[in-house]
């Protein structure tokens, strides 16, 4: 049913990432994603938001997961594959398009079971070389910290020239309706190579609240691929060595 408030959230806050070998290499910078509740896609819509159409901000089945404008069967196809069955809570994070324009390096379906823990992430990554895979995460709750959730799967699809195509991504995970918490780390050959953390409070979604994220973040699709590539730069000139994609690593998996 859906109330005066929205179902869904909007979380603010940093992206960081640091790599420690074979040099180190950190930076921060401010971040945004959209947390949906998938079951309610309609109540997204405004006056600058659309769903599967041209408006300054939309979401567009099609970019996640399947090729049906029917976000929901997509992801039951997704599931099945996974042998997973549909929850009675899932929440999408993403970013959205912007001006029709969008690249989610990440994107996360969030997989709840019926006193609302959080038991599967299935994490959506795309590369720059247009490819597309997606992690199942199986998710247990740490024994020592009641909030937090933990899990970790391989590595199969080429990132990075800096990095291998294979290792193994960890998992941490804090959700609740007021914060974010999302951090990866990536080891090769037993040997912690990267940590990317994604920390953010909520606002409520509103046509208010969405219209300020636009006009913060209005260039942002540009700045997540300028960023990339002058980090990337910045790699290249301390030496890393450099790793090419493998041809399954330009398809879009799953």
């Amino acid at each position: 049913m859906i109330n005066n408030r929205s179902n869904h959230n909007i979380f603010e806050g940093t992206i960081y990432h640091k790599r420690y070998l074979p040099k180190k290499h950190e930076f921060k910078y401010n971040f945004y994603l959209l947390d949906i509740d998938v079951f309610d896609l309609e109540s997204l819509k405004n006056r600058i938001f659309s769903i599967n159409s041209f408006n300054l901000m939309s979401l567009k089945s099609v970019d996640h997961f399947g090729k049906s404008r029917d976000f929901i069967k997509n992801i039951e196809e997704l599931l099945e594959k996974f042998d997973l069955k549909v929850s009675s809570k899932m929440r999408f994070l993403t970013l959205p398009r912007v001006l029709n324009f969008v690249f989610n390096p990440i994107s996360v379906l969030l997989l709840f079971d019926e006193e609302s823990n959080p038991t599967h992430i299935l994490a959506e990554v795309h590369n720059y070389n247009g490819g597309r895979v997606v992690y199942c995460v199986k998710l247990e709750k740490h024994q020592n910290n009641t909030t937090s959730y933990f899990g970790a799967v391989k590595k199969d699809m080429y990132v990075s020239p800096f990095f291998q195509c294979e290792g193994v991504y960890e998992f941490e995970l804090k959700y609740d309706q007021n914060k974010l918490f999302i951090k990866i780390d990536l080891y090769e050959n037993s040997l912690h190579k990267l940590t990317a953390v994604f920390n953010s409070k909520s606002m409520p979604y509103t046509f208010k609240n969405i219209l300020k994220i636009f006009f913060r973040y209005m260039f942002s699709t540009f700045l997540v691929v300028s960023r990339t590539y002058f980090q990337a730069i910045r790699l290249y000139l301390k030496g890393l060595k450099i790793y090419f994609p493998r041809e399954n690593d330009k398809t879009r998996r799953y």
